[in-house]
């Protein structure tokens, strides 16, 4: 007799489930504000850095080409900066995780990427945006490391791995929710009703620190961490230098990070940015029919919307399929397979989707890529979540974590503005240079299947402690 399947949701008690809906909410959240930045940061960037003709005047063909290049390149700049950002609030936070506790971080790494999100709605020019930018990372790359390790400390066993990729799997929605957000902001836009989309769309992530009074009211900070804290080994948690000075922990950061840095870099330096390929094909589509440019504006921002939200929804489908099948297959073979399929979807949406019929088409035709390429890419960030957490002892977990997560962001930085470079300049003379740029850097890919051979393989084994 077959045995029955195994339901980890059967483990879980109340608590349990309290800590998982905190920390995805909290993820969530964070997520959402990545997102609102990705669809905002084109919009933000045409009216800070744009070229703004005189009133009567329009813009010929030729300016309208440097002028996008010039946008196009800031917007890579803009993501580096938030990138760099991110990579240092997760090394900093993710010590603090470790040395004061996994909840009491968390509350901090809300408030911050909340604040500073409303803030980056008042910029005025691109080097206050960028440093808003930089602030909200801070907050969000201190986020993840002590959400994956509260969930790894506090869930049983068996349920952990099912636990974490849904919880990263649920980061999906709030990619999904600012689609919506940001398809609505444009139609008030469009209207009439607000002025700038993008910056009503900064206000509304300041919403995630309301969450923040719910983590301080009634999240414990976990058994596992508290019995490490009160043996006496303070000194020993939430330490850099504890962590490179076992060769063990040093082979394992060094391999999670550079397994981080392809992922990050596909998804951050190629696989975001397809909204700006998309938007610029569609708003030579629309502006060629002769529509005004208030319906070019409205028609773009749904579209580009639409496509996040497949995106993403086949983003959703693979974190959780990876959390699944490397149940079976291990953590090595499930990371190879998403490493070459991510490779290879990417590769297709940025090279092969030429017609922009194939966006707004038929469902086999203009939806499936999206999805596929969703489901590729962010399947990896499935894998990390699962996989981080179980590299590190209790009193490394939330640095060790962070370190491999966010180290490889400061390298990582390099590629978005590595895709500005190429579309701006290197494939400048390209009717559409972003899709050139695209393919060139998939090969980013590849440096996660190189590294695997090194990494060691965890399925089914205990939290090191």
């Amino acid at each position: 007799m077959n045995e029955r399947p195994y339901r980890w949701y059967r483990e879980l008690n109340r608590y349990h489930w309290f800590v998982l809906t905190v920390a995805a909410l909290g993820w969530l959240f964070d997520t959402m504000d990545q997102q609102l930045f990705a669809l905002a940061r084109r919009p933000a960037m045409i009216e800070l850095v744009g070229q703004k003709p005189a009133e009567g005047q329009t813009l010929t063909d030729e300016q309208k080409a440097a002028d996008l290049a010039v946008v196009n390149e800031y917007a890579g700049y803009a993501t580096s900066i938030f990138l760099i950002g991110w990579a240092s609030g997760g090394l900093f936070f993710g010590v603090l995780g470790d040395r004061i506790g996994r909840a009491k971080t968390m509350v901090w790494t809300i408030l911050i990427y909340s604040l500073f999100t409303g803030l980056s709605a008042l910029s005025v020019g691109f080097w206050d945006f960028a440093f808003y930018r930089f602030l909200t990372g801070l907050g969000v790359g201190g986020e993840f490391a002590v959400g994956v390790s509260l969930v790894a400390e506090v869930m049983p066993n068996r349920a952990r791995p099912f636990a974490l990729g849904l919880l990263q799997a649920l980061s999906a929605v709030g990619n999904i929710s600012a689609a919506f957000i940001s398809m609505g902001m444009t139609q008030l836009e469009s209207s009439g009703a607000v002025n700038s989309a993008w910056r009503i769309m900064f206000v509304v992530g300041t919403l995630p620190a309301l969450l923040a009074l719910v983590i301080r009211r009634r999240l414990k900070e976990p058994e596992r961490w508290q019995a490490v804290a009160a043996e006496g080994k303070g000194s020993r948690l939430g330490s850099y230098g504890e962590l490179f000075a076992d060769p063990r922990w040093r082979r394992n950061a060094i391999v999670g990070m550079l397994l981080a840095f392809s992922g990050v870099v596909g998804l951050w330096g190629i696989g975001f940015f397809s909204y700006d390929l998309i938007s610029t094909v569609l708003r030579k589509r629309f502006e060629a029919e002769g529509l005004s440019p208030a319906d070019v504006t409205a028609k773009v921002g749904y579209w580009t919307g639409m496509v996040s939200i497949v995106q993403n929804l086949g983003g959703f489908c693979g974190i959780y399929a990876f959390s699944t099948i490397t149940q079976y297959t291990g953590r090595r073979p499930a990371f190879a397979v998403s490493f070459v399929a991510a490779m290879i979807s990417t590769a297709y949406v940025f090279w092969y989707l030429q017609d922009v019929t194939q966006f707004v088409g038929p469902f086999p035709v203009g939806v499936l890529p999206i999805f596929i390429m969703g489901f590729c890419q962010l399947s990896l960030f499935g894998g990390y979540a699962i996989y981080f957490p179980e590299l590190f002892p209790t009193r490394l977990r939330s640095t060790g974590t962070s370190f491999c997560y966010n180290v490889g962001r400061f390298v990582a930085a390099l590629g978005p503005a590595a895709l500005g470079v190429l579309t701006a300049y290197v494939f400048a003379d390209k009717a559409e240079p972003m899709r050139y740029a695209g393919v060139t850097m998939c090969g980013i890919f590849l440096l996660g299947l190189i590294v695997l051979p090194f990494a060691p393989e965890t399925k089914d084994m205990p939290l090191p402690e």
